[in-house]
C-alpha cells in the first residue's frame, strides 16, 4: 500500500480544472469547490464528479439528483475559496455571485467559463468518496478567456 502522505504529495502534482459543483432540490440548494472532475465518455455525454462521503453535502446530492459543474474562469479564485469554507452558510455561498437554472435545476453559475447541466445517473462509493457519474443534460458556454487550475498546491491561470 502507498503512504498516504506520498499519494497526496505526488497528486498535487496532477494539474486539474477548478470547477463549483452545486444541486438543489427537494433537499435543498448546496455547493462545493473540487478539482475532481473529468470527462468519461461522450456517448452518453458523461462526466465524473468524486465528492468526500463525510461532507455534511453529500447526501443531499444524492438526493437532489440534479448537479452542475460549474468550470471556473481565471478571475475565480476567491469565489472558489469561498465554497471550499466550511465556515460560510450555504446562503453566504451563493450570495457571492449570480446564478441561473437550466434543464435539471441545480444552480447554474453565470459568469462560470462554461456550465454542464446534469442529472446524477450512478454513484459508487470508493474509499472515502462517492463517484457520481453525470449524464449531462445541457450545456452553457460563457465568455471568459482563462481557465482556472489547481497545480502544487496553488492556484494559476490558463489562457488561449
Amino acid at each position: 500500500m502507498v503512504d498516504v502522505t506520498i499519494f497526496r504529495n505526488a497528486m498535487a502534482m496532477l494539474s486539474g480544472a477548478v470547477s463549483v459543483i452545486t444541486t438543489d432540490g427537494a433537499s435543498g440548494r448546496f455547493g462545493f469547490t473540487a478539482s475532481a472532475v473529468c470527462s468519461v465518455t461522450d456517448s452518453p455525454p458523461t462526466l465524473l464528479v468524486c465528492m468526500n462521503r463525510g461532507s455534511p453535502s453529500n447526501k443531499h446530492f444524492v438526493d437532489n439528483k440534479a448537479i452542475c459543474v460549474n468550470v471556473l474562469a481565471g478571475t475565480h479564485q476567491e469565489l472558489s475559496g469561498t465554497f471550499a469554507n466550511k465556515n460560510l452558510t450555504m446562503d453566504e455561498r451563493f450570495s457571492s455571485t449570480g446564478w441561473t437554472t437550466l434543464a435539471s435545476g441545480a444552480p447554474v453559475m453565470l459568469d462560470a467559463l462554461v456550465n454542464f447541466d446534469c442529472r446524477i445517473a450512478e454513484i459508487h462509493d470508493v474509499g472515502t468518496h462517492s463517484i457520481f457519474y453525470c449524464e449531462i443534460v445541457q450545456i452553457r458556454q460563457g465568455e471568459a478567456a482563462e481557465g482556472l487550475v489547481y497545480f502544487n498546491r496553488a492556484y494559476h491561470c490558463l489562457g488561449a
